[in-house]
């Protein structure tokens, strides 16, 4: 804070395990990288290089000791797990990670048809080798997921090894927990809140008013994906009542009429 304003929320400092802002990198230059870590590198918890892009990205070498050095933890997305592994390589995928020293990896099955007991297991073999999340829900528009299996997903997820569970939105902010007008899914998410731990969820939530209603409803302090690199500082003023989508959201409530 560049001067010391009563009522604003106190965010905890990295690392952290509330409050996650995980940014979506989907082909960055190294000098956009740079400039999105100078101007709010300090709000940034998580990069994921998205879907395949880590396959064809240049100086991602250099990417990821940026990002690192900014304390930021970088992690190639699941789309790219699921393209190794509906090849059969899941040891490739594992010898890739070690490759760029990641201690963060995504497991998904959005894109491919994947029992959840399978899964489970690729959670658990990750899970001994570095941190894990893990995405429910299909990025099909056409793929129904009944509500009670996105919460037994998650559970079973987060049982076998998962740090935090992800709830699937894309990046287009139109599908799983949302409906197809970028509104809140309000019925799954409710469910999803009353079965599990609000701190092992991470909502995806690229659109703004997507991310301004979730911090009214959870706080602050709720863990946000899908960020877009220009919209890091942006989601900050959000989570601090800094702009008008939840300017009355932590004042007291004698304040809230003076104006």
């Amino acid at each position: 804070m560049n001067y010391n304003l009563p009522f604003i929320p106190e965010r905890p400092s990295k690392p952290r395990n509330l409050g996650l802002t995980m940014v979506m990198d989907k082909g960055l230059s190294l000098s956009e990288a740079e400039s999105m870590v100078e101007s709010g590198g300090e709000f940034i918890d998580f990069v994921k290089f998205g879907f395949g892009t880590a396959l064809i990205t240049n100086k991602l070498e250099e990417k990821i000791k940026l990002y690192k050095q900014a304390g930021i933890r970088p992690y190639f997305g699941g789309t790219l797990f699921e393209i190794f592994i509906i090849r059969g390589m899941f040891d490739e995928f594992c010898k890739f990670i070690d490759k760029y020293k990641l201690d963060l990896a995504e497991v998904s099955d959005g894109s491919m048809e994947m029992n959840n007991d399978v899964k489970c297991d690729y959670i658990s073999k990750l899970a001994k080798r570095v941190t894990v999340i893990s995405e429910v829900g299909s990025k099909q528009a056409d793929v129904h997921i009944p509500d009670d299996e996105w919460v037994a997903m998650m559970r079973r997820e987060l049982q076998s090894g998962s740090w935090k569970v992800i709830a699937e939105a894309r990046e287009s902010g139109n599908i799983g927990i949302y409906n197809s007008n970028q509104s809140a899914n309000t019925k799954l998410i409710d469910d999803i809140v009353h079965n599990i731990k609000i701190e092992n969820v991470l909502w995806e939530a690229p659109i703004k008013s997507q991310q301004a209603w979730f911090i009214n409803l959870l706080g602050e302090n709720v863990n946000l994906g899908n960020i877009a690199p220009n919209e890091v500082v942006s989601l900050e003023t959000l989570r601090r009542g800094l702009r008008g989508d939840t300017f009355f959201q932590f004042l007291p409530k004698d304040l809230r009429g003076n104006c």
